[in-house]
């Protein structure tokens, strides 16, 4: 599959039920994630992080993320995903019975040994091995690259670094690969520029971006990506997101505003904006607090407007 095809579909991978939730004082149920998984469902969306597989101590949020899985069961056309970050994780994966898993590694020294307690060359050569682990048992797996755009410990990431950390991920055999901006730091430019680079030394590898709006380029960045030719996006309904371990990290682009811009512009996203926009209500009401999604709030005012 060329990372290019301009006639590939787009597809947006909601992470609100984790890297959403994972920064959220406020626990919630697994009756209320599960509510929130059928509304995202319901839009439209076609492939939901639900969870990640780490320990309970360091992300209480995402403690009964197994059972969740489990009461999720087969989805048909809506792919269910979570995160691995070490064996034990796949040991929970394999065992609650979910198809596709996410596992990635950071470019950066400082967040690397922040993030998973050991140097970046030791957690992509171990995650590296991992990969080939679950893709031998049959799960469908992607790779990621964290700060791929930038640190907030150690400013600039080396575009070689970046590349070569890619080129030893897809030696292991997996399709696609995640650029992630994790502190929130790219521009238009650089998502051209390393997408461009990664794209041509891997032209079979599908790429896709994980993009922080902390500087308020995060739908820019995205439409960047589209330009260049990445058609998987990831998003959170609402704007909800962040890093534990990032300074003043802010939430993932708000998958309303994304399905918009797209859906403005003609390129059919697949997802029903009223639909989603329900589920950021959800979010809202559990959360007590308005998020940064600014779609929700045009449509309501629309049909503050539209009854007055």
């Amino acid at each position: 599959m060329a990372m290019t095809n301009p006639t590939e579909p787009l597809l947006m991978e909601d992470e609100s039920m984790r890297d959403g939730l994972q920064m959220e004082s406020r626990r919630f149920s697994l009756e209320e994630k599960l509510q929130l998984f059928h509304l995202l469902a319901q839009a439209g969306l076609r492939r939901i992080q639900v969870g990640s597989f780490v320990h309970p101590a360091v992300v209480p949020q995402m403690a009964d993320t197994d059972a969740l899985i489990r009461h999720i069961g087969p989805q048909g056309d809506t792919l269910v995903s979570a995160l691995i970050l070490n064996e034990k994780g796949l040991e929970r994966a394999l065992a609650c019975g979910v198809r596709h898993v996410s596992m990635s590694v950071s470019v950066s020294e400082t967040h690397s040994r922040k993030n998973a307690r050991r140097s970046a060359a030791e957690a992509l050569a171990s995650m590296t091995v991992l990969i080939g682990q679950a893709l031998a048992a049959g799960l469908e797996a992607r790779g990621g690259l964290q700060c791929a755009f930038g640190c907030v410990y150690e400013g600039a990431i080396a575009e070689t670094a970046v590349l070569d950390a890619a080129l030893k991920m897809a030696a292991s055999g997996v399709r696609e690969i995640n650029l992630a901006d994790t502190t929130g730091m790219a521009t238009p430019r650089s998502i051209r520029s390393l997408v461009r680079k990664v794209g041509e030394a891997l032209p079979r590898v599908r790429l896709s971006l994980h993009l922080h709006d902390t500087r308020g380029l995060g739908l820019a960045n995205l439409f960047a990506g589209y330009e260049a030719g990445v058609r998987s996006f990831d998003v959170c309904a609402g704007g909800l997101g962040g890093c534990p371990f990032v300074k003043g990290a802010a939430g993932n682009v708000p998958a309303e505003d994304a399905v918009q811009m797209f859906e403005a512009m003609g390129i059919d996203t697949g997802v029903n904006l009223e639909a989603l926009c329900a589920a950021v209500a959800f979010l809202e009401e559990k959360l007590e607090r308005s998020l940064p999604g600014r779609m929700k709030r045009v449509l309501d005012q629309r049909r503050g407007c539209e009854r007055s």
